[in-house]
């Protein structure tokens, strides 16, 4: 079955190879993001500006699709990341524009462009599978998951509104069932090697 998500290495390789690319600032502060809020192409790209509050360190979410939009925190590096951007787009052109990522003629940046540099920076990292941006959505579930979150967190946190498309993430961390033997202190107890009878 191909792989429709990134691991967290891969996401490490995809950001170094950012940091080489004409406008580091922008491109590496877009994966990042659409990374840590699972971000489809379209949210990423309408975030405006204003969505951002550098005082509480949040960023507002406007879910598509019918999900619930909802106010994400941002991690200390990833508020840096995204200062680093700002004080960048100040020399743009349009830098007056209402939308958080602009082109260099100052537009809102396109689907087919951020399409295109992930394909870009994927290839510069050498990845073994052609990087699209849904991937960076899915490698948040499951990351989320792999971190012990439960379900309906993470429902909340993605934007579903059907849990069913939660799931897939929970369902495939095996790290779920650490604990399925062990609850209580109790876990099932069984003869020792030594303790066998010898044949005769």
């Amino acid at each position: 079955m191909k792989r429709n998500y990134l691991t967290e290495d891969e996401i490490h390789h995809l950001l170094n190879a950012a940091t080489k690319g004409n406008h580091h600032h922008r491109d590496y502060c877009m994966i990042m993001m659409a990374f840590l809020h699972g971000l489809r192409v379209s949210e990423l790209l309408s975030l405006k500006v204003e969505d951002y509050d550098p005082l509480s360190m949040k960023i507002n979410i406007h879910r598509l699709k019918g999900g619930f939009s909802t106010i994400h925190p941002l991690l200390p590096e990833e508020n840096i990341t995204l200062q680093r951007w700002l004080i960048e787009r100040k020399k743009w052109i349009k830098k007056e524009s209402s939308w958080l990522f602009i082109s260099q003629k100052g537009n809102k940046l396109s689907r087919q462009r951020f399409y295109n540099l992930l394909r870009k920076y994927g290839k510069i990292s050498d990845l073994p599978l052609t990087v699209h941006p849904h991937m960076l959505r899915h490698a948040c579930g499951y990351h989320l998951a792999e971190r012990g979150n439960d379900t309906r967190l993470i429902q909340d946190y993605l934007g579903h509104r059907n849990i069913r498309h939660t799931v897939r993430y929970t369902a495939a961390n095996a790290a779920r069932f650490v604990s399925a033997w062990t609850k209580n202190g109790h876990t099932p107890e069984f003869p020792t090697i030594n303790s066998f009878e010898q044949p005769t």
